[in-house]
């Protein structure tokens, strides 16, 4: 349980999703979400690392503290300079530990929006990097503002006037990720997982028990491919091998290609055209037709003279009257029965 909880030793999906319709697509799926969680998956300073040429890390928020749950520094790629954003986990226990999981408090945040507008003033792109299952939930997030953080960092994006590219390297989880990662270009790794809740929250809200949570997860379209059809994502990096965790070079090689390739597209659009793109990517995510039918008319109720009329008609008919409804001219009304024959 420890081992699948932890994504050690999860089965490689392509061995149900190959070219066969896979028997059970709720195992597949829940197979790419093992692998999305697997700690040795490469995180960002590795892969940074890897594919830069050069990268002076920047701390602290300049309000708070220094929040080792969320790295940002000044990259050169492929002789482009960028500001890199990114969620750090840790790869053995102490180092979870101190990165507290790769979950950011609101000084993570707040130090990325100082670089985010280092990078606007010095018309720098942005590149970020997502791997993270949600913002710290702790009381110390919520004292020091955790949702203020998250929401300024996500207005700040959706005006910055810089490229910026987000890249979903494993989970992408909850506002905790949506925070950086209000992008131009969304690209993701083959076996990430981008969703606004865990499939464990999902299964325990839905289901009142976590053991749905592969149930969850088929259902809200998680993996890559699946945001890839709905238009959330936008570029699809395949993983080398088995999956990116036994490659890690040959995973920031590939990145390499597309992250440089979206830069190069992205800086020959005008700053204002940028803008509006972006604007209208997010405006138009989720978008539905309203089916509107013909209006039905309310029934005419009828008045106190009608209703009157229909009671005597009512008596008399009991009385062997005339039907309900005939004479109702005003010339032929019968005549109202008398006091003995009521």
């Amino acid at each position: 349980m420890v081992d699948r909880l932890l994504g050690r030793g999860g089965r490689h999906p392509e061995a149900s999703l190959g070219t066969e319709q896979p028997e059970d697509p709720k195992a597949a799926v829940w197979a790419r979400v093992q692998l999305a969680r697997n700690l040795k998956r490469p995180h960002t300073l590795e892969l940074v690392a890897a594919m830069a040429d050069e990268f002076v890390e920047l701390h602290g928020d300049r309000l708070f503290g220094e929040d080792e749950a969320v790295v940002a520094g000044l990259a050169r790629i492929d002789g482009r300079r960028v500001v890199v954003i990114g969620q750090q986990k840790g790869a053995e226990t102490e180092e979870n530990i101190r990165r507290n999981f790769g979950m950011p408090h609101p000084e993570g945040y707040r130090k990325a929006t100082r670089l985010m507008e280092l990078a606007e003033r010095f018309r720098l792109p942005v590149v970020s990097f997502v791997d993270v299952p949600g913002a710290n939930p702790g009381p110390e997030s919520e004292e020091r503002g955790i949702a203020e953080s998250i929401a300024r960092s996500i207005g700040l994006m959706s005006r910055l006037r810089t490229p910026i590219l987000a890249v979903i390297t494993g989970e992408g989880g909850s506002g905790g990720a949506l925070a950086i990662a209000v992008a131009d270009v969304v690209i993701a790794l083959e076996n990430a997982v981008y969703s606004v809740i865990s499939p464990e929250g999902c299964a325990a809200i839905l289901w009142r028990t976590p053991d749905q949570a592969s149930t969850a997860a088929l259902a809200m379209k998680m993996t890559a491919q699946d945001q890839l059809a709905l238009g959330v994502v936008d570029v699809v990096v395949p993983e080398p091998g088995a999956g990116a965790h036994t490659d890690a070079a040959e995973t920031a090689r590939r990145l390499k290609v597309a992250i440089v390739a979206e830069l190069d597209r992205l800086g020959r659009l005008p700053l204002d055209e940028l803008i509006d793109q972006r604007y209208q990517r997010y405006r138009g995510l989720g978008a539905f037709t309203v089916v509107t039918s013909a209006p039905v008319a309310a029934p005419e109720r009828p008045g106190l003279v009608d209703r009157l009329r229909d009671l005597l008609e009512a008596g008399l008919q009991g009385l062997g009257g005339p039907p309900a409804g005939a004479g109702r001219g005003q010339d032929d009304m019968p005549d109202p029965p008398a006091r003995d024959e009521v």
